[in-house]
């Protein structure tokens, strides 16, 4: 007789993660720090209700590929045109810095000193996970003390934009020098390759959709093409080029951002499917695989230490970034404090790290630790940095 439990796994991840989701959102925190803690809860390290299927990481990875591109779509071009040269500039240092801070303590942790080519891959890995940046914590707290349309708050927002994209071009080449090519060559051609077929696919199905969307953009049919699109070039990425599966999702919908008719048309079907769905599923995925039960004294040391870099290396790294493009003390200090908070993106690459044995399954705890203690500091460092500063410009 055929098995219908995944139907009653299913029920509960979607009834669990909008329960708890709705209690995080209460106390102003994003819904995804819900999501993972119903997983949690319900998991392993719970009430042991929820248990890992091949149909949920399946419906988990789509999760992930729609979440992805739903960020690539929701790119505002204009606003990065806008800010240039600033932005780009905190951004790089709030990839370069984590990447080094992050990576550099999991060296010391999980490596035992031994400097080859796959430690540092591994640890690249590591520092990675936390290069990426959500403001959705950041814009909430903004908003609310009337500071988002302010010069600074544009600019925060503009370097988290860029600061996605860098990451993802970083999280490309890790994944195509860890799919197991031994020729580093082969591994630099194939990533050129890859953005050279994103630049011709961009150009031809761009123009595609333009046209499309002058007559059609309100229609369905338009999503679906989308969404097809959206999954296409996530195969194309991981089977023909080695590159992350999600790294062709967010290309997708940075491919469609610009066609203006159809893009919030497309955007809010993909909210829609992915958060009635997938994207609760992935979540909670990742809540289950993090067995708080089988952390030892090392793992939590690690974890505390991880929170502490996660923070300090974006605080660091756009602080300088800011300084360095003649941002005040104090606006400096409200970037780099704005920068912290990370979500989706980084669980994301940590589950992409685990997958190909780049990162310990063991330590997910603590990446799962320091992405909601980020989540929980940023509006509370915000909100005192803006409160006790001078006006921000």
């Amino acid at each position: 007789m055929e098995s219908y439990t995944y139907l009653l796994l299913l029920a509960v991840i979607l009834l669990s993660t909008k329960v708890f989701g709705l209690l995080t959102e209460h106390v102003h925190l994003p819904q995804v720090v819900g999501a993972l803690l119903a997983g949690i809860v319900m998991g392993p390290s719970g009430f042991g209700v929820l248990h890992s299927t091949d149909f949920l990481m399946k419906a988990a990875e789509i999760g992930v590929i729609m979440l992805m591109f739903t960020a690539g779509i929701d790119t505002d071009m204009k606003e990065l045109r806008e800010t240039g040269v600033q932005a780009s500039l905190i951004a790089v240092m709030g990839v370069f810095v984590p990447l080094l801070l992050c990576g550099g303590l999991y060296f010391v942790f999980f490596c035992d000193g031994q400097l080859s080519a796959y430690n540092l891959l591994r640890s690249a890995f590591m520092g990675s996970v936390f290069s990426a940046t959500s403001v959705s914590i950041t814009v909430e707290t903004l908003n609310e003390m009337g500071k988002l349309k302010s010069k600074t708050g544009t600019t925060l927002l503009s370097a988290a934009l860029i600061d996605d994209i860098i990451g993802i071009v970083v999280l490309s080449v890790l994944s195509a020098f860890s799919s197991g090519d031994s020729d580093p060559a082969l591994v630099v051609v194939r990533i050129v390759l890859f953005f050279g077929f994103v630049l011709v696919v961009g150009l031809v199905v761009r123009r595609l959709f333009s046209y499309i969307a002058e007559e059609h953009w309100h229609s369905r049919r338009v999503a679906v093409w989308a969404l097809a699109f959206c999954l296409l070039m996530a195969y194309c990425a991981e089977a023909w080029f080695g590159v992350a599966d999600i790294t062709g999702a967010y290309f997708a919908g940075l491919i469609l951002c610009n066609v203006t008719k159809a893009r919030k048309f497309v955007a809010k079907k993909f909210t829609i499917t992915s958060y009635m769905v997938f994207t609760p599923v992935f979540f909670a995925g990742v809540g289950m695989k993090t067995n708080l039960r089988d952390m030892n004294s090392d793992i939590l040391v690690f974890a505390l230490l991880l929170v502490a870099a996660a923070v300090l290396s974006k605080l660091i790294g756009c602080g300088l970034g800011g300084l360095a493009c003649r941002m005040s003390r104090h606006q400096a200090l409200v970037v780099g404090i704005g920068m912290v908070a990370r979500s989706e993106v980084a669980l994301m690459v940590a589950q992409r790290g685990i997958g190909a044995g780049m990162i310990d399954p063991a330590i997910l705890p603590a990446i799962v630790l320091s992405v909601i203690a980020s989540a929980l500091l940023t509006p509370v460092l915000l909100k005192l940095a803006i409160s006790r500063g001078p006006e921000l410009a």
